[in-house]
């Protein structure tokens, strides 16, 4: 073997050394999201031809949540849009997560999450709907779940 293959061969060894037992950054981990939206979902149901779905991320390093809703058939302009929790489906909630203007489809956003917030989510506590003048609880409405 020649020197500078064994000088080559120590460096190797020592880079490995010196590695070997330092931390690696920690990964983040995006959950993808989703809902249906209807008429149907919403707590009383109401008559509404009205559809939608709800697109998210959630990166659960920065716990920013990236989103994107659709919807059509609606019996008007919708004139909120907001994610409510914690609540099941079938159960009713406040506000957890404002959606701001514009509404028209489709609505994209983001919003940064607390702690709790987070984990409701991440355990299908959180639902997507959306207003109209209609229908001022609600015209339609979905669970978001993985």
């Amino acid at each position: 073997m020649t020197n500078l293959a064994k000088l080559l061969m120590v460096g190797a060894c020592a880079i490995g050394l010196a590695t070997a037992g330092a931390p690696t950054a920690a990964r983040a981990e995006t959950v993808a999201l989703k809902a249906d939206l209807s008429a149907a979902a919403q707590v009383p149901p109401v008559n509404s031809p009205g559809t939608g779905t709800f697109a998210g991320s959630l990166d659960t390093t920065t716990r920013v949540l990236t989103y994107t809703i659709t919807y059509s058939g609606l019996t008007g302009p919708a004139t909120a849009a907001h994610l409510h929790g914690p609540a099941a489906a079938g159960a009713n909630a406040g506000v957890a997560v404002p959606i701001a203007a514009p509404l028209a489809s489709p609505i994209k956003g983001q919003a940064t999450l607390t702690p709790a917030q987070e984990k409701d989510l991440l355990s299908g506590l959180y639902y997507a709907n959306i207003h109209t003048a209609a229908n001022k609880g609600g015209e339609i409405r979905g669970q978001v779940g993985k």
